[in-house]
């Protein structure tokens, strides 16, 4: 790059073979960066939906395999791929990507950064150090609760950028007429759908809110039900417990599912009942979506929820105060109206796609201010 281009090459790299909430954003930056006119470049796991979805958009790919923490043939190609790319800077987008991916910059004296979205406490110890003292010359963080989880890792806060994820809010809004859908489902008129969009694993919190469920039923509710979208290591526990609780026919288990805005036309309320949560982008969905939400007050989901007007935040692990929220918004149908109408603006406020890669762009241009002189 130089002073009269202000074109960047931005290498991301991404160790994940999956693909979830994070690689949704990174592909996110990656189109609203191409759409500024700056080239990326993507380093990801052979085989990985990343490197599928990054062919398929037309992003330059660089296959990598990168096996563990101790694989040094990953730094090296990732060293190798780099320094042919001829690239600007680095953003490494994983933990494992980070220390990988940080190490092959550091050695040829590439600027780069790492983004964290998990709300886990950083060890005070010397990886810790490494990563943000030496391999990357910022961090960012997708919410105050993860910056300050950083912080508390021993990280200076000086070092450190808050920089929300963010969602596409024309694409949760259904084609489809609410009353079509809830009418194909099998819905009567005062069925109160619940909406999980969620890896069932522990962290999610589901199985409070099966006892939430459960805890509704037993108060005489015969008429809300709970729709969980998604997959995970739990779902076969999660199927057990509801059917101990006597809820086999008020949940329905829907797998993974790609109807997305149909799923939260459908709805009456989300529901978010996590133990941990960097951000919550699912919660962010359902109110760019029109749909009130609650959630747990915990990591970044305590300020993408604002209580009382976008919806209702519970202490985690709490099955009363779930199961009272759900029959609040149940009862009070202008409440409901009113936390469903205040969403889109939420969004609005700080996590439009747009919003997200000008706030990176501007980083990167900081970053490089003494690199290119």
């Amino acid at each position: 790059m130089t002073h009269q281009d202000p074109r960047l090459s931005i290498a991301h790299v991404d160790a994940e073979r999956g693909f979830s909430g994070g690689e949704v954003q990174v592909f996110l930056l990656m189109e609203g960066l191409r759409a500024r006119g700056h080239r990326n470049l993507l380093f990801c796991s052979p085989g990985s939906r990343s490197e599928a979805e990054a062919q398929k958009r037309g992003f330059e790919v660089h296959s990598q395999k990168m096996r563990g923490d101790l694989d040094l043939g990953a730094v090296l190609g990732l060293r190798k791929g780099l320094r042919s790319a001829k690239v600007d800077l680095v953003h490494l987008h994983t933990g494992r990507a980070t220390w990988l991916g940080g190490l092959a910059a550091a050695s040829l004296g590439l600027p780069a950064l790492t983004t964290r979205r998990q709300d886990r406490l950083v060890k005070r110890n010397w990886r810790t150090r490494l990563i943000y003292n030496c391999l990357t010359q910022r961090g960012v963080a997708i919410s105050r609760a993860v910056a300050q989880c950083l912080t508390e890792g021993g990280v200076d806060p000086a070092r450190l950028r808050v920089i929300p994820s963010s969602v596409q809010g024309a694409q949760l809004q259904s084609q489809t007429p609410r009353e079509e859908l809830r009418r194909s489902a099998g819905l009567g008129s005062d069925d109160f759908v619940l909406l999980v969009m969620a890896a069932l694993v522990r962290r999610k919190g589901l199985d409070v809110l099966l006892q939430a469920l459960a805890q509704l039923a037993s108060d005489g509710d015969d008429k809300t039900q709970l729709w969980i979208a998604g997959d995970g290591d739990e779902r076969a526990a999660l199927e057990q417990e509801a059917q101990r609780l006597g809820l086999k026919e008020r949940v329905r288990f829907l797998g993974q599912r790609q109807d997305k805005a149909e799923l939260l036309a459908s709805c009456d309320v989300f529901l978010m009942p996590s133990r941990r949560e960097g951000l919550g982008v699912a919660a962010l969905e359902a109110m760019a979506a029109g749909r009130a939400v609650i959630a747990s007050a915990v990591g970044g989901l305590a300020d993408a929820v604002l209580h009382e007007e976008t919806g209702l935040l519970v202490p985690p692990d709490d099955t009363l105060a779930l199961s009272q929220a759900i029959q609040r918004l149940r009862q009070d149908p202008e409440l409901l109206q009113r936390l469903a109408a205040a969403g889109p603006a939420r969004v609005a406020r700080g996590h439009l796609p747009e919003q997200m890669v000008q706030a990176y762009e501007e980083l990167y241009f900081e970053m490089l201010k003494g690199e290119t002189k």
